[in-house]
């Protein structure tokens, strides 16, 4: 698996001006044999994200927002894999897909389509604000005054892009779904070249993207759909009315966000 050289292990001599926080090197087979990320101890606050990449990109770290959710499970109960996790690279996005849509498209709605229909074309329209910048905008509102995600806390982890976060760690929150979580990173690397994705938050078993450059007609959203499908089908399958149109429309359609959740 192609890395880049760890930094964490070297955080207190790097310079960064981190809040109190703790390296996590627990995994679902004991004590891994370098530090995975960097976890604060408080909850976050706006700006934290902005001011964290700013300070972290230049040594290899990326941040993002850990929600340990209502039963409060941090990175160090979550069962970390990183001995089954792959390299993103090594995988390409539309086979990913185009397995995943055969494996679990109902048969009607592979009838309807026919086969898998191909990647969704990168929208028409540009974004009106840059990836990172979003990303921070989003971050800022989970934590700021509205508290969408109360205790939610900063995390660094050493990845080249943000797509490459979940596999970095070998994050299992899919792993009833897929163990791998290289080949859903791969998915997520080209969702960050056709839709200026960036991984803003990880939960146990959930994610979420701030979408840079998200589809603006019903057509791009029901093509972008059948890829939320094929990437993780709780999201239709668990939600009422259990219908691409109405998720394309509703989910996907000029949406700044997309979140996920595996059962």
């Amino acid at each position: 698996m192609a890395t880049l050289p760890n930094p964490l292990p070297s955080l207190a001599t790097s310079g960064l001006q981190l809040p109190p926080g703790s390296l996590v090197d627990a995994t679902i087979d004991g004590t891994w044999h370098e530090p995975l990320l960097w976890c604060a101890d408080e909850p976050a606050s706006p700006g934290t994200w902005a001011a964290l990449r700013a300070a972290g990109r230049p040594v290899g770290l990326l941040p993002v927002l850990i929600d340990g959710g209502r039963r409060d499970q941090w990175p160090d109960d979550w069962d970390l894999i990183p001995d089954s996790t792959t390299y993103p690279g090594d995988h390409d996005a539309e086979e990913v897909l185009t397995e995943y849509w055969h494996d679990c498209a109902p048969e009607e709605l592979d009838a309807a389509e026919g086969d898998w229909p191909g990647l969704a074309p990168v929208p028409a329209a540009e974004g009106q604000t840059s990836p990172d910048d979003l990303a921070a905008e989003i971050v800022d509102e989970y934590v700021g005054p509205g508290d969408w995600y109360p205790g939610a806390r900063m995390a660094l982890v050493p990845a080249r892009r943000s797509a490459d976060i979940p596999a970095a760690i070998g994050w299992s929150g899919p792993v009833n779904f897929e163990d791998d979580t290289a080949r859903l990173s791969a998915v997520l690397r080209s969702w960050e070249d056709r839709f200026g994705i960036r991984v803003v938050m990880l939960g146990f078993d959930t994610l979420t993207v701030s979408v840079g450059r998200p589809p603006t007609t019903l057509a791009e959203a029901r093509a972008v759909a059948v890829e939320h499908f094929a990437f993780c089908p709780d999201n239709i399958e668990q939600n009422p009315p259990y219908d691409l149109d109405v998720y394309a429309e509703k989910r996907v359609l000029n949406q700044e966000t997309w979140s996920f959740w595996w059962d």
